[in-house]
């Protein structure tokens, strides 16, 4: 089974430094949990706005580590500027959360 992640970015970025590529995913484990929760909660109490100030945070992160939801978190942010319902948006989100879960599994597994 593939893994919900890809350390090429991150081994550019770091050099090959195993101590920095350790930090970094600290980093993401630390801060991306919170992150996707609380723009679960925006979406699920319809505050456009939160959800796109969490999507737009996640985005480099997301992006660093591999994780293919350029698209996914692009819709997030335009619906919070759209005025749609969020059921316009809830599909989208729990493939986001799948997705990161995902990713923040294999992580724990491969570096804890």
């Amino acid at each position: 089974m593939s893994k919900g992640y890809s350390l090429e970015s991150v081994n550019e970025l770091s050099g090959g430094d195993d101590e920095f590529i350790t930090v970094l995913v600290q980093t993401f484990l630390e801060e991306i949990p919170p992150d996707l929760e609380g723009m679960g909660q925006a979406v699920q109490n319809n505050d456009p706005t939160t959800a796109y100030q969490f999507a737009h945070k996640m985005k480099p992160n997301l992006q660093l580590f591999g994780i293919d939801l350029l698209k996914e978190i692009k819709q997030v942010e335009a619906w919070s500027k759209s005025g749609m319902e969020k059921s316009e948006i809830e599909s989208i989100l729990s493939h986001i959360v799948a997705t990161v879960n995902k990713a923040i599994n294999d992580l724990k597994a491969d570096f804890q």
